[in-house]
């Protein structure tokens, strides 16, 4: 057994000891001053530990000294009954807290008795009781966040064997402490009694033992019982708020010392307004100036230093956070940070700022989630976070929009100004500064808005410098919709819609298709503006025809066919005609010729006098509806449908190409144009 060990047994069979044996009163004072320094180095280490863990000890320690305080009580109660004294420390306690009134003295015990037995004492009885059933109704749940923690990799077993092992302490600690603040209940109650029996036994034997006179007897046991009383009392008292502080440190990051400087200082505007306080009460109530005007000095002084030293602070954080960057931008790694391109870039000279800024009124923000939304209910696509960034290179009211870094539109805008587009016909009485329309491409005008009225009159179609921009980002977006859907795009769109049919996309994916063969398929739809937010059906279609081949566009044209409702709706209103230019059967056959075969798929091998042909013949047809005022639409056979198309995007992309199959069939065609060889 070790010296320490040996220690312990040692003074845990004194302190029985004590209780049976007759101590000798200079023993007894050297105890008592013992069992003083131990509750204060109880309540120092209380105060300094950030974790009750750290001091788990604490309830076994509770329970000894407070056996080792009972034991000192019936050492004191031996002597005092006995002999009529019980030592220096007992007897200068009782003199120095009475000053020769016995009243005062009982008083002041009473008050240590009933703050420590209401006050401290029961509310760390409560606190411990509460803090034991929430700690054991948590383990649960802290379990699970552990088990959590460890499938996702964030801790390893040992890590997380360790923090069980905590959980596990927490509430055997806090059950510890709850038992444990019983018996510092008890032991107040048992005080109380020990000096109702040291007084009134006391008065007994000194007068019929003893012979004491009655005034000799009270003044003489009197001081000792209250000596005793507070030479027990006060480390009681003192381990009493320990216990309190133990178990109200489980909210707490610091020890106390740590904790009242960050937290109760850490607003110096407060400490003016108390220091004014105080100031007001000596200048304006009986109370003296010399009383309250140093410590309002104080207090503002110390306000006044914690604010410049948070200043300080704050500047030495900023620069720190400076040469943080700095050393980021030095370092070899930061190269890597700029291989990231946005897959949406909004870039705008310094100009264009009140656009964004919404302290100048800016919606840009606003419109741009209504982008979103409405591209995510038109196309299906979940559009990206589109970055916004000022760009000084650019004109001051110049902006550019870049897909993955390439732009592919821009214009200039005068805020002051609104955008009026001509109904075919010009007012002469309408003026100013032409231009085109950054998304359609059509001649307009920036006007006054002293103007704006009479051109609204006139048929003009007016609108705001950020409706502008609004129209023109939706329409790049639905343009190049189809380059923002990569793999990891579509990924999202298949968990999202497995969770509703994990039947359908557990049979397509990855037994029938990947999930590159899906996104080319998306892709080739969004291509031609073709919404995809019937996944269902794009789905189902994908899983019938999959298994008989893999080549997107053929898959293309067998969903495009799926959706003939949703594509006979896009293009033509309720109740009307569909007017589309059609292909004669001397293209269709040459198409079809031209068509050939290989290990990797079908492609169109088609002359260049003859495609040269094909362009110019759609191209006048195309011109005539459009200048008619009707939207050009091309209408074949399901078989050519896709080669057609083909040979024309590179040109004509804006132009839908549709065939027989993707037309409801009670839907009425006229046609207006012939395209033929």
């Amino acid at each position: 057994m070790k010296a320490k060990d040996l220690t312990v047994l040692l003074g845990i069979i004194g302190i029985v000891l004590m209780m049976i044996l007759p101590i000798p009163a200079w023993l007894l004072d050297v105890l008592l001053i013992i069992n003083i320094s131990i509750a204060l180095t109880i309540i120092l280490v209380a105060m300094n530990t950030k974790d009750p863990l750290q001091f788990s000890i604490f309830p076994s320690l509770l329970l000894i000294t407070t056996l080792f305080r009972l034991a000192l009580n019936l050492s004191t109660t031996k002597l005092i009954l006995g002999d009529g004294h019980a030592g220096e420390v007992v007897a200068t306690f009782g003199s120095w807290i009475a000053r020769g009134q016995i009243a005062i003295g009982f008083i002041v015990f009473l008050i240590l008795v009933v703050v420590q037995f209401i006050v401290i004492t029961k509310g760390s009885e409560r606190v411990a009781e509460v803090g034991a059933r929430f700690t054991l109704d948590a383990m649960p749940g802290k379990q699970m966040s552990i088990d959590a923690d460890l499938n996702a990799g964030m801790i390893n077993e040992q890590q997380a064997r360790e923090r069980r092992r905590n959980v596990e302490r927490e509430a055997d600690f806090f059950g510890a402490m709850d038992g444990a603040s019983k018996f510092v209940k008890g032991d107040a109650i048992a005080s109380i009694i020990i000096l109702i029996i040291n007084l009134i036994g006391g008065f007994i034997i000194g007068m019929t033992v003893h012979g004491m006179s009655f005034q000799t007897a009270l003044s003489t046991y009197s001081v000792l019982t209250i000596g005793d009383g507070l030479v027990s009392q006060i480390p009681a008292l003192l381990i009493s708020t320990a216990a309190g502080l133990i178990v109200t440190r489980a909210a707490s990051e610091g020890n106390l010392a740590e904790d009242l400087t960050g937290q109760l200082l850490s607003y110096p505007k407060l400490l003016y307004i108390v220091a004014a306080t105080i100031a007001f009460l000596g200048f304006f109530t009986p109370i003296t100036v010399m009383s309250t005007l140093p410590l309002a000095g104080l207090m503002a002084y110390a306000a006044y230093s914690m604010g410049q030293k948070a200043s300080r602070q704050q500047m030495a954080d900023e620069q720190l956070v400076e040469e943080k960057q700095i050393e980021e931008v030095r370092s070899p790694e930061s190269v890597i940070n700029l291989l990231t391109v946005d897959p949406i870039e909004f870039e705008f000279g310094y100009g264009l700022i009140p656009l964004a800024d919404t302290g100048q009124g800016g919606d840009l923000l606003d419109r741009i989630i209504m982008i979103r939304r409405q591209c995510a209910l038109e196309m299906g696509l979940v559009v990206p976070v589109i970055r916004i960034r000022d760009n000084i290179q650019l004109k001051p009211n110049e902006y550019v929009i870049k897909i993955k870094g390439n732009t592919v539109g821009g214009g200039e805008l005068l805020l002051n100004h609104y955008l009026a587009m001509s109904p075919g016909y010009d007012d002469e009485s309408i003026s100013g500064i032409e231009t085109i329309e950054p998304s359609f491409g059509l001649p307009a005008l920036w006007i006054d808005e002293s103007v704006k009225e009479r051109a609204e009159l006139s048929g003009y179609t007016v609108v705001d410098p950020p409706s502008v921009v609004a129209t023109h980002l939706t329409e790049l977006i639905k343009r190049h919709g189809y380059e923002l859907l990569g793999r990891q795009e579509t990924k999202q769109l298949v968990d999202n819609l497995r969770e509703n049919y994990p039947v359908l996309v557990d049979e397509l994916i990855p037994s029938v298709l990947a999930v590159g063969d899906i996104q080319k398929v998306l892709g080739k739809l969004l291509r031609e503006k073709i919404s995809i937010r019937d996944l269902v059906t794009i789905f189902e279609t994908l899983a019938d025809y999959g298994t008989y081949t893999k080549d997107p566009d053929v898959l293309t044209e067998y969903v495009r066919q799926s959706l003939s409702r949703q594509i006979t709706q896009q293009f033509s209103q309720t109740g009307e005609t569909l007017r589309v230019i059609t292909v004669g059967p001397g293209l269709e056959k040459k198409i079809s010729e031209s068509v050939q075969q290989t290990e990797q798929g079908s492609y169109l091998a088609l002359d260049p006098v003859s495609t040269q042909t094909v362009y110019q013949r759609l191209a006048e047809q195309i011109n005539r509806l459009l200048q008619s005022g009707q939207q050009p639409i091309v209408l074949t056979s399901p078989t050519i449908r896709m080669y057609l198309r083909q040979v024309i995007e590179r040109t004509m992309q804006d132009i839908p190409v549709l065939s027989y199959s993707e037309l409801e069939p009670n839907i009425e065609i006229q046609s207006v144009g012939v395209v033929n060889l």
